[in-house]
């Protein structure tokens, strides 16, 4: 079952403490290894989220407006920063060039911390750099942030990341702001949404479990078919269920995160990749997510 929480106010600075003691715990329980600790933010923007007016007539999702998602964004780069003891190395992903600029300043703010600005599309980095690089470098590990504006991280991605086998992944999963506008309740979902949809979970099963189709007879006696959508818990299960199976684990209860219109925005889903690490970095997210 979901945990719900507010999204906002006092309770985003709560949700941005819970993943700063994740990052403290992990460092400091890896602090005598013998590996290479990194922190990748991906869609890292300017390490302040930014929208523009010229962008608000544009978006399908009003709710991305909201304080509410700013806040929670805000903040998530200095918090990865100022954790002790120390990552050995930062990397913020970004596709804007300008944005990279406004990234690059952290370099100034943080002059003790290795920090790597890249200016690259985050789905293509991961998949064929970090990804590709852990290969053939077993003594890599990472915690990974995913925090996507809107339905931008791929299913191969995700596959991708799993498959190193030596990250542990924090992801802000667009539930309502993403995935559920796109399921229409009649099932007459635009084939480009379908393929959205496909990408995001990396499958298109999704129709067949998240819609029951029945047929009825009406009072003519005349044939209807009825479709049923499936709501946010079915969404989130479904979602975990494609996690799990890719993932050494999965926490089973991830946040849904809700506005102050109590509209669900987001689900905070931790999965890790490293069999013999995996029971450790379940208990710490675990008892953190539930504090």
């Amino acid at each position: 079952m979901n945990t719900i929480q507010q999204f906002g106010g006092d309770w985003t600075q709560q949700k941005l403490l819970r993943v700063k003691s994740y990052l403290s715990a992990y460092t400091t329980a890896l602090k005598k290894s013998p590996f290479q600790l990194s922190y990748i933010d991906a869609f890292a923007g300017t390490g302040y989220r930014e929208i523009t007016i010229e962008n608000t007539q544009q978006l399908l999702f009003p709710e991305l407006l909201g304080e509410d998602v700013e806040g929670f964004h805000d903040g998530s780069a200095r918090i990865a920063l100022d954790i002790e003891p120390p990552f050995h190395d930062y990397y913020f992903i970004e596709t804007d060039a300008r944005k990279c600029g406004e990234l690059e300043k952290l370099k100034s703010e943080y002059p003790a911390r290795k920090i790597h600005i890249v200016n690259m599309e985050a789905n293509k980095w991961i998949q064929e750099h970090w990804c590709e690089r852990s290969k053939k470098a077993s003594y890599l590990r990472a915690v990974m942030f995913l925090d996507p504006f809107g339905m931008s991280v791929s299913w191969e991605t995700i596959r991708a990341i799993a498959a190193t086998k030596a990250v542990d992944m924090w992801y802000l999963f667009p539930l309502g702001v993403g995935v559920n506008r796109l399921l229409k309740k009649d099932g007459n979902i635009p084939e480009s949404w379908k393929r959205k949809l496909d990408n995001v979970f990396g499958s298109s099963d999704w129709e067949n479990i998240l819609y029951k189709k029945t047929e009825t007879l009406d009072l003519f006696g005349e044939s209807q078919l009825s479709i049923k959508k499936g709501g946010f818990q079915e969404i989130s299960d479904y979602f975990i269920k494609r996690l799990s199976e890719k993932f050494a684990g999965v926490n089973k209860s991830p946040y849904l995160l809700y506005n102050e219109k109590n509209n669900p925005l987001y689900m905070l889903c931790f999965a890790c990749g490293n069999e013999k690490g995996c029971k450790l970095a379940l208990k710490i997210a675990n008892h953190i997510l539930t504090m």
